[in-house]
């Protein structure tokens, strides 16, 4: 937004010397016509006036704008943005990622852990000011990418993710642990990790549960994501034939993933499709908006050659129709 703002108002008062200087320019020039006198002015009515009759004052009305120009640069008069300073909370978020061999079930498409990725891209790309880190985890885990608001290195981070980067199995609690160290020493007023799991944990040397407990000792809020359709999933299974498929029972640990999220204050979810998972993560953004605080500020750009170029301007208009137009006046 912008406005007109004046740094020295008190010049403004010297406007009203333009008033002043029309009433003493009306009767000056009633005094320097000539009276005649007619018993009849019927012969003149039909007189048409010239184009410099009608223009003899032109000079003196371009006068007193470039007067008028002039007084409002004496008051300095500046151009001023208003806008608005956003100072966020900031929220530290760790997206930790199960990638074991049960995520290639197909319940979801093309995949659960294609799905995973393409919902946390999503969720990405909904923050603005939020740092954000990758874990991923199997039978052991391990930092994709830090905490960071380079929101492109960390989509690109995400792509080459996929099973069988580290040895399977599904170890929750140390997923979980790993994402608590990358917050433990955080700053941020908000500190939430979201865990996505297809299964129970059976590797790793630290329970779910105590993993949660040690989340919910640093005050860091952990939302659990539990994928995978009700009953059996089609599971790709690698044979000498080829790519087959079986159909293998979900086994996911609901009342561990429940818990976990009891204990920090979080909240699970159970998503059984691409379109539930992308409604839970919507979710999860709309809980965890950052907190902003506004404050306005003002720019201000001076105005002052603007306003005595255009006077300057005027008055050389002003002296050339005096010196050529009308130079025969009187």
């Amino acid at each position: 937004m912008f406005d007109v703002a004046f740094a020295a108002k008190n010049f403004l008062f010297l406007l009203l010397l333009i008033p002043g200087m029309s009433v003493w320019y009306y009767f000056r020039q009633r005094h320097r016509e000539s009276d005649i006198r007619f018993s009849s002015l019927g012969p003149f009515t039909e007189v048409l006036s010239t184009r410099k009759e009608r223009g003899r004052h032109l000079p003196f009305i371009l006068r007193m704008i470039a007067l008028a120009l002039l007084i409002l640069a004496l008051a300095r008069p500046q151009s001023t943005s208003h806008g608005e300073n956003v100072y966020t909370e900031g929220i530290d978020i760790v997206l930790a990622l199960d990638i074991s061999s049960s995520m290639l079930a197909e319940d979801f498409q093309p995949n659960r852990i294609e799905a995973a990725k393409n919902v946390a891209q999503d969720f990405i790309s909904g923050r603005t000011t939020d740092r954000i880190a990758l874990v991923i985890f199997s039978a052991e885990s391990f930092t994709q990418c830090p905490l960071t608001v380079d929101y492109a290195v960390l989509r690109n981070l995400i792509k080459p993710i996929k099973s069988g980067m580290i040895e399977d199995g599904t170890a929750i609690g140390l997923g979980l642990a790993n994402a608590v160290n990358r917050l433990k020493d955080s700053k941020a007023k908000s500190r939430v990790i979201i865990l996505l799991t297809d299964g129970v944990n059976n590797r790793g040397e630290i329970d779910p549960i105590t993993a949660a407990q040690i989340a919910a000792s640093f005050g860091i809020r952990v939302y659990t994501v539990g994928v995978g359709t009700i009953g059996e999933a089609p599971y790709p299974a690698q044979t000498p034939f080829g790519v087959r498929y079986q159909m293998m029972p979900v086994d996911l640990d609901e009342k561990s993933l429940s818990q976990m999220a009891e204990l920090t204050d979080g909240k699970y979810f159970r998503a059984t499709d691409n379109t539930t998972l992308k409604k839970i993560y919507r979710e999860i953004d709309r809980l965890e908006k950052t907190r902003i605080e506004v404050r306005s500020y003002r720019r201000f750009t001076e105005l002052f050659y603007s306003y005595v170029g255009l006077a300057l301007l005027l008055l050389m208009v002003e002296v050339g129709i005096s010196n050529t137009w009308l130079r025969k006046l009187p």
